[in-house]
């Protein structure tokens, strides 16, 4: 079994891990604006996710001779280790129903928002508990700093987020918004600014899912060409842009406050303290709840009844959901997910990049200690840039907004560093 033991080589996975958890939202984001049902997405994911960690598993898990220290995958399948192997299913659960929530929190305050609270949330409580548990192998003078600096980045980001929200406002009230209709294509073309438009193909020439009926047929929406359906593009931020976006997007916000998606997304962050921690104890055993002799938990194992536990929940959830959905997106089925092909390419890509994402952070976590390894949390710090490189969460905002993300962006760079610099060799 390969063992990473080297703390630069755990900070190399660390870093890596930070750009693939940060990065997958994203991929989500995209494919809810677009109309797919939102289940369908998750259920590929989850696979995906499943996939990687049954690789970790067979590969890295069975290099070489099997220990009495460090035994093979296959070996611990068959050892006494049920209190661990219960502490990683629950990490497992409580990350399925992180990401579940997260989902909809994306819809409703975007992707710059919601991993501003959820993930300070988790690197405040997920990282306290992780230093406790790891006996204080991280260094506090570098570490608890760090963590200041997540909350401060959490009240500019709050800020930055208030702010926008007043310059969406004005955007909305300054113009008139022109429906999206394909009759309407010449006024809508009249009414925009082409000097400043940005192509807004992620929303206005690709759809998937409208409709009862088209749902149920495995169908997507818009009829006839709807994957490549030419319409009329609007500037990222506009009014139209706005608009278009509510008209197409498989999860319904208008009429629905902040403060709703606010609550789902603190729901998420929540989770995300706990599943680091729980995944912690499965592995080191620091309530000492093994049997004498037995050996705990190896990542690789750990990672697999992590992973199992959160592909059982994800899909006895979202197969649910695909029947008795919620926030008014259309009733599915299973005949229905296993014929929706467009996106997903994407969804699978976004369950690859999770995984290999948390398998790193776990492996870092194990060398250099899980306090350090929820640096990986700071998910605005990536999840921001793709919201403002490919969704113009920020388009033609105000100076004030600009001045606002420029410090938080800075100040999760700063958090991020110092919990890494935290980091030392697990004896």
């Amino acid at each position: 079994m390969y063992v990473m033991t080297d703390r630069v080589g755990a900070i190399v996975l660390m870093v890596l891990s930070l750009w693939c958890l940060g990065s997958w939202p994203a991929f989500f984001n995209v494919l809810e604006r677009r109309g797919r049902v939102p289940m369908h997405t998750y259920m590929d994911y989850t696979i995906a996710t499943y996939c990687v960690a049954i690789g970790f598993a067979l590969t890295l898990g069975e290099i070489g001779p099997s220990s009495a220290e460090y035994p093979n995958f296959t070996t611990q399948l068959f050892q006494d280790n049920g209190p661990s192997v219960a502490f990683a299913m629950g990490g497992g659960l409580a990350l399925c129903l992180g990401n579940i929530s997260m989902q909809y929190a994306l819809a409703f305050v975007g992707i710059s928002l919601t991993e501003v609270v959820s993930a300070s949330l988790a690197v405040v409580v997920g990282t306290s508990v992780n230093y406790v548990l790891d006996g204080g192998m991280n260094c506090a003078v570098i570490l608890f700093p760090g963590v200041a600096c997540f909350l401060v980045a959490v009240v500019l980001g709050s800020f930055c987020h208030a702010s926008n929200a007043a310059d969406i406002t004005l955007k909305l009230n300054s113009k008139q918004i022109v429906p999206y209709r394909s009759e309407d294509l010449e006024e809508t073309t009249m009414n925009v600014d082409f000097t400043d438009c940005v192509n807004a193909k992620l929303l206005n020439k690709q759809c998937f899912t409208e409709g009862n009926a088209q749902v149920e047929e495995g169908k997507g929406s818009c009829s006839g060409e709807e994957w490549g359906l030419e319409t009329a593009e609007a500037a990222v931020g506009s009014a139209e842009f706005l608009q278009n976006l509510e008209d197409h997007r498989a999860i319904k916000i208008k009429g629905r406050s902040v403060g709703f998606g606010l609550g789902i997304a603190l729901f998420s962050g929540g989770c995300y303290a706990l599943f680091s921690p729980l995944f912690n104890l499965a592995t080191n055993d620091q309530f000492h709840l093994l049997k004498p002799n037995v050996p705990h938990l190896v990542v690789y194992t750990t990672f697999f009844y992590f992973s199992t536990s959160f592909f059982i929940c994800a899909m006895v959830i979202n197969i649910y959901l695909l029947y008795h959905p919620l926030v008014d997106i259309p009733k599915s089925s299973l005949r229905a997910y296993l014929r929706d092909w467009k996106g997903r390419d994407l969804a699978v890509l976004a369950g690859l990049v999770c995984g290999f994402g948390n398998g790193f952070q776990f492996m870092g976590g194990q060398a250099a200690g899980y306090a350090a390894a929820d640096a990986v949390q700071a998910l605005p710090l990536v999840g921001t840039l793709w919201g403002i490189l490919l969704f113009g969460e920020y388009h033609k905002s105000s100076r004030r907004t600009y001045m606002l993300l420029s410090a938080m962006l800075i100040m999760f760079g700063i958090a991020v560093t110092l919990l890494i610099a935290s980091s030392r060799q697990r004896d």
